[in-house]
Parts: structure tokens; C-alpha cells; sequence
């Protein structure tokens, strides 16, 4: 009954605190939270969760009490990679969200190439297999991203669900319709 309830996370600044993946709790990690102190709700269903004492709505928005802050530096991981170049192929320009791509040496290693943000891209299978034949360039040339070049990655994937009152959250900064 309550499974399809999960709660928007947001930080202290009410920005969530993942765009993608969505960063969520399920019902009973944010009605733990909220009952423990650590985050607030925002935002609720009109379904309520009882317990002997105890009678309250679930929280569908909540947002941390103290402000967490974003790392300085983005980890180099192969999800950041891939959510920097959009989960697109830098070859050929194909979507894969769902799986497909792999990493790619622009400069392979053999010829002295590094694993690093500036020469590592994500490329589907078959054009990692022929850059090497054909010396395809990239469409984009890698880079070291900011926190806020993934935020803005991060928000060109929708979620599957998003509930009514996460809208304001989630696109607050977003253009107005007319």
C-alpha cells in the first residue's frame, strides 16, 4: 500500500540532493528521519502511517537540517563519465542509457594515454572497436567536469515517477510557460 511512496531528498538549501539518480528515500527511511530529527518535511501525501501512539501523513518531500556540501572535486568514475557525455557515444552520437557504452583512450594507452577526465570518453562497442581502424575523433573533446556540469547533465533525465508536489523542486529554475 505505502510502497509507491517514496520521499524527494532535498539538501538544506532545498535543491535535491541528486538530480540522477533521483536522490529518494522509501517511505519508511524518510518517516524514520523525519521522526529522528535529521530532516524536515516539506511536502506531504494524503496517506497516513499509524502506529500505537503516533498518527501522521507520509512525508513526500523532506530536506536535510544542516546543509550537506557538494564535494570540491568530481570523483573520476565511470556513471560520472558517462553522465558527462550524456550517456551519448562520442562517436557516433547514440543515446545508451540503459547500458552499452564503455570507456574509451582517445589517446590509447599504448601510446602513452592516461585514465583521466581529459582523455577518457564514453563510446558504444562497435565505434570503440573501429575508432581505432578509422582514427574517429571524438564530437567533444574530454574534459574535467564541475559539480554543476553534472548538475545540469543530471537534469536532462527525467525521473520514471515524480509526484505532484516535487515538481517545484525538482524544476524550480526551469523557464515559465506562458
Amino acid at each position: 500500500m505505502y510502497r509507491d511512496n517514496p520521499a524527494l531528498v532535498l539538501n538544506a538549501d532545498f535543491q535535491p540532493l541528486s538530480y540522477f539518480p533521483l536522490s529518494l528515500f522509501c517511505w519508511q527511511d524518510a518517516v524514520r528521519a523525519v521522526v529522528k530529527g535529521s530532516h524536515a518535511v516539506v511536502a506531504e501525501y494524503d496517506v497516513r502511517v499509524r502506529s500505537p501512539s503516533v498518527a501522521m501523513k507520509l512525508p513526500s518531500v523532506i530536506a536535510v537540517r544542516d546543509y550537506v556540501r557538494p564535494r570540491a572535486h568530481v570523483p573520476f568514475t565511470r556513471f560520472n563519465v558517462f553522465l558527462r557525455d550524456r550517456f551519448r557515444c562520442q562517436y557516433c552520437g547514440e543515446e545508451f542509457i540503459r547500458g552499452g557504452l564503455t570507456f574509451d583512450h582517445v589517446v590509447p594507452r599504448a601510446d602513452g594515454g592516461r585514465t583521466s577526465w581529459d582523455n577518457i570518453v564514453a563510446a558504444c562497442g562497435p565505434c570503440n572497436a573501429r575508432k581505432d581502424r578509422s582514427r574517429l575523433k571524438p564530437l567533444r573533446a574530454p574534459f574535467e567536469p564541475t559539480q554543476f556540469d553534472l548538475r545540469a547533465a543530471q537534469r536532462l533525465f527525467p525521473p520514471d515517477f515524480m509526484h505532484d508536489t516535487w515538481v517545484d523542486f525538482l524544476y524550480w529554475d526551469s523557464e515559465l510557460e506562458q
